[in-house]
């Protein structure tokens, strides 16, 4: 599986019953943090389970003397669906299709996520076989090459080798890691 064919944005407020969503508080300083949005969706997925049991008991148990609280529960479960549909917009959260599928097939999602790790792990393992193997080939020609030119082999490790401290030294003055990955400066 390949997680970059497909996702799906599963938290929109116009997604048509697919959306994710959140309750609201009254801290706006907060609003835009995405792990604040995420537990409010949380918490609000929580709630409207428990409207949802409750809805559940009164409708099994009704009688003409219940119709009031049947009634407010409906309400509140209307109106916190409602809060849901507005507090999802700020939340967006990608999932891949696979995994809805796993889902709507009753499966674990993690099995998703194990196969995707496989998957990085197989193609690591072959990177590292081709990569081994140009190493290799790179070692058997300079052998090779060396003992039909030895001169030019000389003059070429002694160019390399200038080459690969300049590139180190323009690294390191650029805060660049030896890898050619540029350092991050974490946020404060």
């Amino acid at each position: 599986m390949d997680l970059s064919q497909t996702t799906t944005n599963v938290v929109t407020g116009s997604s048509g019953g697919h959306g994710v969503v959140s309750n609201q508080t009254n801290d706006t300083g907060a609003a835009d943090d995405p792990k604040q949005n995420l537990n409010q969706v949380i918490n609000s997925i929580q709630k409207t389970l428990g409207l949802l049991h409750q809805l559940y008991l009164s409708v099994s148990s009704f009688n003409a003397a219940s119709q009031l609280p049947l009634l407010q529960r409906l309400n509140s479960l209307v109106t916190e669906l409602d809060s849901m549909v507005k507090l999802s917009e700020k939340c967006n959260i990608e999932v891949p299709m696979e995994v809805l599928n796993l889902i709507d097939d009753g499966k674990n999602p993690d099995e998703f996520t194990r196969d995707v790790i496989n998957s990085c792990i197989a193609k690591n393992q072959v990177t590292k076989g081709r990569t081994d193997s140009f190493k290799s080939l790179r070692k058997h020609l300079l052998e090779e090459l060396e003992q039909a030119f030895p001169d030019e082999v000389e003059s070429y490790r002694e160019i390399r080798a200038s080459s690969a401290a300049e590139t180190k030294r323009l690294a390191q003055s650029q805060s660049m890691l030896p890898n050619g990955d540029v350092k991050v400066k974490p946020e404060i």
